[in-house]
């Protein structure tokens, strides 16, 4: 990933932004060709603080072939992006680019046991169903032994060790004030959510500065 430095967040930043997605594209390379399936995932840490990304396949996804502990697996996080109109700068002579939060995650993956991917299901479906509060979580306790015993025959889980961390978050940090908030409110005022998310994200950045209507767009706490 090429990253620019006044893109580049911290590792930190960068896992807290893929564990709160929880999807990517995942991507590893057989010899001939790229090999890519978009996937749900769960971040742990090891005990010296490695991340491990659980993530489940279909039984018949060529990239279990490929599960060695030796070939390099990418995971791409991606957020909302949004394109931005040159028109909307305070300054001149500008040029149309795009805005966004992306993630990657490198390092070998390796095949669960039976017992690890019982725990990564439960973990993943834990995950989200947290978001959609106040509705009560569901668990695989509501499946008859049965059914989830004979769905569980068709995936294989897989852990993928982190060894190298990167993202961009592009969201006109070069840029200055008049054209931050310039360029904030016009994205705020799109009807595209991604657009807003954006012009969220880049009030989040700058707090100080005077935006119009900015309380509407702020992040939630």
């Amino acid at each position: 990933m090429y990253v620019p430095p006044a893109f580049k967040p911290d590792r930190s930043a960068c896992l807290a932004f893929a564990a709160a997605r929880g999807f990517g594209l995942v991507c590893a390379h057989d010899g001939r060709k790229p090999v890519a399936s978009p996937l749900p995932f769960a971040i742990d840490y090891a005990s010296d603080g490695t991340p491990l990304l659980s993530f489940h396949v279909a039984r018949g996804n060529p990239l279990l072939a490929l599960a060695d502990s030796r070939t390099p697996w990418l995971m791409a996080v991606t957020g909302p992006g949004a394109y931005v109109s040159a028109d909307w700068y305070a300054s001149p002579d500008q040029v149309p680019t795009w805005l966004y939060q992306s993630v990657h995650l490198t390092g070998p993956a390796a095949l669960m046991s039976e017992a690890e991917l019982d725990g990564h299901l439960d973990e993943v479906s834990a995950v989200f169903e947290t978001t959609l509060a106040p509705k009560r979580p569901w668990t695989a306790a509501k499946m008859t032994a049965g059914r989830r015993s004979a769905m569980k025959k068709a995936i294989v889980g897989v852990m993928m060790r982190v060894d190298a961390v990167e993202g961009s978050f592009k969201l006109n940090q070069n840029k200055s004030d008049a054209d931050h908030v310039a360029v904030a409110t016009a994205l705020a005022r799109q009807g595209d959510p991604a657009a807003q998310a954006i012009a969220a994200q880049m009030i989040a950045l700058r707090p100080q500065l005077d935006y119009i209507d900015a309380t509407a767009f702020a992040p939630a706490e």
